[in-house]
């Protein structure tokens, strides 16, 4: 018997160790600015995630696919000064202090307006001009992953109170999870989120169009011209934004619609249906791979956005050119504009709470 119990306690402690992530920290260079960036990257038996200090960017996930090959599944570049020097795609950045849009850059806390400085077509788009895609956060080694920290002043892009933000990734078998969590000195807005841009079939390998995807969402937050929502909450049954069941990104992206036209394809904030606590966000597959992707959060919407912007001027990884819809990101969020809309559920934040906000990136296979 007491052998049956000590064989049992080793196969407990190799499981133990197969499920344990090892982290290791590296310099990664400067910002123009001169200050040194590091590279973390936490690897187990599954999987090997890279992220940096600036921007606490995700900037490789290296997952397997049906036959056990690995490849790198989100976009990005190979150093500091490409990621400083590209303002627009946010590649794999932790974005706020409001990610998504501000319409006209401006909203209303007990009375008092703020303004925050415009970068995307007389709005505000993730926290402006210097958000926290383009900060250096702190970073200290935890369990199987690595917190990011960063404190952003009162005043920081126009926002009220210094925020205090943790965002911790933790890597565990093919989950990759991350968990936000702030706190402020006077009352603001806050909507954090991660910008990874995914591609199943491999970073540099096409486009996502043919990838599957399905979200469970009865409603969508439609947009005007300018990308910022309407305010109503528009159903997807009988449209192109009707995810419910499993559809190629691309079978319906050039249909005939408004919505479609305005973004150049999918920019949209979609209606979670799941309740409070962990709910399922989506579910991707590439069939060419095999390669699945599962992500469930605790936040009430997800940002569904096709790569509409990507034009090939973007050399990432290994000199790869990122064409339109080389990638695909799932920005799970609070909605776009809910500063400005009382009807969305609210993104304010006051002393003496703290936000919480967790999302986890589940990665496998299917045959």
């Amino acid at each position: 018997m007491k052998s049956r119990q000590a064989g049992l306690g080793v196969a407990l402690l190799l499981v133990a160790s197969l499920a344990q992530a090892s982290v290791t920290k590296a310099d990664w260079g400067k910002t123009a600015e001169g200050t040194p960036v590091q590279l973390y990257t936490l690897s187990d038996a599954e999987m090997t995630v890279k992220i940096t200090t600036f921007g606490a960017r995700v900037v490789s996930i290296e997952a397997p696919d049906r036959n056990g090959h690995q490849a790198d599944v989100v976009l990005g570049y190979d150093s500091v000064a490409q990621y400083e020097a590209d303002r627009s795609t946010y590649f794999g950045a932790i974005v706020g202090r409001y990610g998504n849009r501000i319409a006209k850059g401006t909203f209303s806390i007990d009375g008092t307006a703020y303004h925050i400085p415009l970068n995307n077509n007389g709005n505000a788009l993730h926290g402006g001009p210097g958000g926290y895609s383009t900060k250096v956060w702190t970073a200290t080694e935890t369990a199987n992953g690595v917190e990011m920290t960063l404190v952003s002043p009162d005043g920081d892009m126009g926002f009220p109170g210094t925020l205090t933000v943790h965002v911790l990734y933790t890597l565990t078998g093919r989950s990759l999870s991350i968990r936000y969590s702030a706190t402020t000195t006077k009352p603001t807005v806050v909507n954090l989120t991660n910008h990874s841009y995914f591609n199943l079939a491999g970073d540099g390998k096409g486009t996502i169009l043919d990838e599957v995807l399905m979200l469970p969402a009865d409603r969508y937050t439609p947009t005007d011209a300018l990308l910022i929502p309407t305010g109503k909450l528009a159903p997807v049954e009988g449209t192109p934004f009707d995810f419910r069941k499993p559809t190629a990104i691309g079978a319906r992206i050039g249909a005939d619609n408004v919505q479609l036209k305005q973004a150049g394809g999918y920019d949209h904030n979609f209606v979670l249906n799941g309740k409070a606590g962990m709910h399922l966000a989506a579910q991707l597959y590439d069939p060419t791979s095999g390669r699945t992707l599962t992500v469930t959060t605790t936040e009430p919407g997800v940002q569904f956005y096709s790569g509409n912007f990507l034009d090939g001027t973007q050399h990432g990884k290994y000199g790869v050119s990122y064409a339109k819809n080389a990638g695909l990101c799932l920005e799970t969020q609070h909605f776009p504009d809910s500063p400005n809309e009382p009807a969305y559920p609210s993104t304010v934040l006051r002393p003496g709470r703290t936000l919480h906000s967790e999302t986890v990136f589940t990665f496998g296979t299917r045959q």
